[in-house]
Order: structure tokens, then sequence, then C-alpha cells
């Protein structure tokens, strides 16, 4: 019998070294292939890291890999699950029945992507919403301040990013002086995108009775390793009558007050009517898991009505607890059934096979395919790897748009002028799979023409990436694109 560990002890230093480095790498690919059963594309990028950069191959699983799919970590009672399964139930026969009374047309003719959202993805439909679309910061920023100041009983806040800046500094303020005043607060932060925050920057809303918690917190003070599986979403609900829903977190970028990144176009929608409850229902979801705290979720779900308008919406979340992708399922239905248009906005654009091959089969069908990206990138294998299939997307008939005036932000898109999404979840890979995302879909023409509207208004503020300046692109950005594809299932 061999003496392995005897022939082991012989070798060099460096020999030692490598032969430790080669079994840890295949141990941690072997548990890639055998045990977390990623998407054979992902599996094989893994791979090629692990052995292709053996050291920072390591370090980038232990930062990027962890895998919680399919593990549930937010739970309903049973009498939760029984109200909110039997109101959503209820829904869907009647829909099927023809017993159900749209309000408005728009809602009608997309009732199968209704019912896509109500089975696969259990989000109910309301239909006595209005909502305001905010395309800027500060417009915003003042708008949430004064419905915070507003509030006479609870404020339930949720945001990716927080920063320690002035902006931020201001929003805490504003929450402390209302918990002062007996208002219920409570606070849920991304513990990696809100790293600047922690109790001694909120020691005053704490003692003035707010509430906060911080999602997925670090096992180490000093440093976060857990770099997927973020709480991506921005949410607000005040007084349970208004809502907050988009892409604005809360940080100076964000009111275009930073140089680097200059004007900040996003998108975010200020909500009324049932659908509120769907946004409360969700982050009190969310804070129970985060703070532990027990509260009665079914009571956000379709209790009273609040009648406000005729806009229809359904509030899709998802995120890497489910196997299910459900903002991404509603995006290829939109995609698939379109007829005339697509007007899709997204700072980040890697989309897996399923998405990609929708929009071309799209745009050779003879629908108008536009696509509108950012010209500053903020994570540059994420750009490059946008630039990527944006030129595929291109070749197969679909037009592109860099935006020239700052940086974009939105993730929306709008399907044949008739229904519409806006949310935290970008069109990549990260967001469909490996982040906690939330999107408001909206059925109604007069909104989504207005959405329309907005990117044609923002077309003359963008360039044309055509077909012939795209091919005539340098050998250095083709490099460029080349390494942050094969890289795009880790990005």
């Amino acid at each position: 019998m061999f003496d392995w560990f005897g022939i082991w002890q012989e070798l060099p230093h460096f020999a030692q070294f490598t032969s430790v480095l080669f079994v840890v790498n295949l141990i941690i690919a072997l548990t890639i292939i055998f045990l977390e059963r990623k998407n054979p594309s992902a599996t094989l990028a893994w791979i090629m890291i692990l052995f292709l950069l053996p050291i920072a191959g390591i370090i980038f699983y232990f930062l990027f890999s962890q895998n919680i799919a399919r593990k549930k970590i937010f739970r309903l009672t049973r009498a939760e699950e029984e109200a909110i399964d039997g109101s959503l139930h209820q829904q869907m026969r009647e829909i099927k029945e023809g017993s159900y009374h749209f309000a408005n047309p728009e809602a009608e003719l997309w009732k199968d992507m209704i019912h896509l959202n109500q089975l696969y993805g259990e989000a109910y439909y309301t239909q006595n919403n209005r909502i305001t679309i905010m395309t800027g910061g500060r417009h915003k920023f003042r708008t949430l301040l004064r419905d915070i100041e507003n509030a006479t009983t609870s404020i339930n806040i949720m945001y990716f990013i927080i920063k320690n800046d002035a902006v931020g500094r201001r929003f805490i303020e504003a929450l402390t002086k209302k918990a002062r005043e007996g208002v219920e607060v409570r606070l849920l932060m991304d513990a990696m995108g809100s790293r600047q925050i922690n109790d001694r920057v909120l020691k005053d809303f704490i003692e003035a009775g707010g509430k906060r918690a911080y999602f997925f917190p670090p096992k180490f003070k000093i440093v976060n390793i857990r770099f997927n599986y973020r709480n991506h979403r921005k949410l607000a609900v005040i007084d349970g009558e208004v809502g907050y829903i988009g892409g604005f977190n809360i940080a100076r970028e964000y009111l275009g007050m930073k140089k680097k990144f200059g004007y900040w176009r996003d998108t975010h929608l200020r909500v009324m009517g049932s659908c509120v409850q769907d946004i409360n229902a969700r982050f009190l979801l969310d804070w129970r898991f985060a703070a532990k705290e027990k509260l009665a979720v079914s009571q956000a779900y379709y209790s009273d009505v609040i009648e406000v308008g005729n806009t229809g919406v359904q509030i899709v979340s998802s995120g890497p607890d489910s196997d299910r992708v459900k903002v991404k399922r509603a995006y290829l239905k939109m995609i698939s059934s379109a007829q005339k248009n697509i007007y899709l906005q997204t700072p980040y654009f890697v989309p897996d096979a399923s998405i990609l091959e929708a929009l071309k089969m799209a745009a050779q069908s003879g629908v108008d395919v536009r696509i509108m990206i950012p010209c500053v990138p903020d994570h540059i294998f994420v750009y490059w790897a946008t630039y990527a299939y944006v030129g595929e997307l291109i070749h197969s008939g679909g037009r592109a748009f860099i935006y020239d005036k700052g940086f974009l932000h939105a993730k929306t898109i709008v399907v044949d002028s008739e229904v519409a999404s806006v949310g935290s979840a970008n069109f990549d890979r990260r967001s469909f799979t490996l982040n906690f995302e939330a999107n408001a879909f909206i059925y109604d023409g007069e909104e989504a023409r207005r959405l329309e509207a907005i990117f044609e208004k923002d077309m003359e503020e963008c360039h044309e990436l055509t077909l012939e300046l795209y091919d005539n692109r340098s050998l250095w950005i083709r490099f460029k694109e080349s390494v942050a594809r094969l890289l795009s299932d880790l990005l």
C-alpha cells in the first residue's frame, strides 16, 4: 500500500502547495457538479475559473457561489396560507368562468398573463389602483419624504442601498422624527448594499423607537462574504395606503449628485389602491425573516378595498429561495406575446438563452424591438457582456440605443401599448436567479403609452448603436466582450 502522505511530505514546498490546491479545487468542482446542480453553462464556467485561476477561483467561489436554492426562508402560517390561497384561487376561478369583470380592456386582453402570474408567480390581481411614474431622483425623494412626513400610523421601508451620505442621513432623520412622534417605523436594509449603515449610524433612530433589520448580515463583523442572494427590492408603504416600488435607492448618486454618473435616469412608481397591500405583504415577509418579529402577514393581503382608480396591477416577487423564476417568466410571456412593439430599458443586459431567443424571434417576426442601455458602466464586466448580447440582438433586427445623458438605471419593459413592468429586476441572470426582486406588472393602456412616451423622449438623449457601428468595433472591445460573455453566468 502506498504511503501517499509520506510521498507528499517529500515533495518540494511549492509542489505540496500545488497538490493541495488541486485537491481543494477538485472537491469544489465535484460539489458544484453533484450537489449544487447549477445549470450546465454556469457549472462549466466555475470549473474553468477554478482550474485556470486556482487561488482566485477558490476566493471567488466562497464570495459568489453560496447556494440557498429551494430553501424556504419566507414562511407562512397554515392560516395565512389558507387565506391567501383561498382568495387567489377564487379569483382564478372567476376569471376562468368569465364572471370576473375587468375594469379596463387591456387587462382582459392579457388575462392569460394575469393567469400565469397567479398560478406560477402566486400574484393576486388588483384593478382599483392609481400609479404615478417618477423618473427623476429628486422628484421621487421629495415625494417620498412628503409621504413620510404625513404618515400617522406606520412606515415600512426596504432598500437595497442606503448610504451614509447627505441624502441617506436626511432620509434617516425623517424616519427618526416620525418614530419620535409615535409612528411605527420599520427600516429593512440589505446588509451588503447598505453596508455603510449600522446601529451606530442609526443610534438616534433606535432610541426614538424605530425598528431596523439587516437582510443576510455578515457572520463576521468586518467582512460580508455573501455577495450573492442579496435583497435587491426597493419598497415603501406609508400608513398601508401609499406604496413605492421601482429602481431608485437612497444615496447622492440617485439624485444626480455624483460626478462619476452625472444625471441618474431611473423609474419608480408611487401607487395607491389594493396593490399597496401586496407590496406591504412582501415587505412583512422579508421583515419577519430578517427581524424575527412575529407579524400577521395575512392582514396585509386582500383586506378592505381602496377604490382610487382602475389600473390593473400584479406585484410579482422572486428570489433564490425558490426554483421558480417568477419575474423572468412574466418578462418572457410579455416578449413572446408581443405583436407590435417591445420597449426595454435596463442597465444590465445579460439574458439567459430563453430571453435572448424570445427577443430575437420577436424582432425577426417584425415586432419593433428597442433596447436602451447606459453609456456609463458601473460594473465593467457586466457592461461588456451587455454590449455583446445587445450586438446579437441588433444582428437579429432589433434596435439598440445608448443613453448619453448620464447613467440609465431604469428596469422597464412596455409591450404593444397595453402592458408594462416597472421594478427592481434587471434583464440579467443575477436578477433572475440570484437576487430577491419585486416588480409591478401593469395592465393599463394609458399608463403603458405614458411609459412608451417616456422611452421615446429618452431616445432624444441617446445615440443609436447601429449594425454598422457595432460591426466596426475595435479588436480590443471584441476581446473584452468575449471574456465578459464567457463569464456571464457568474456576473
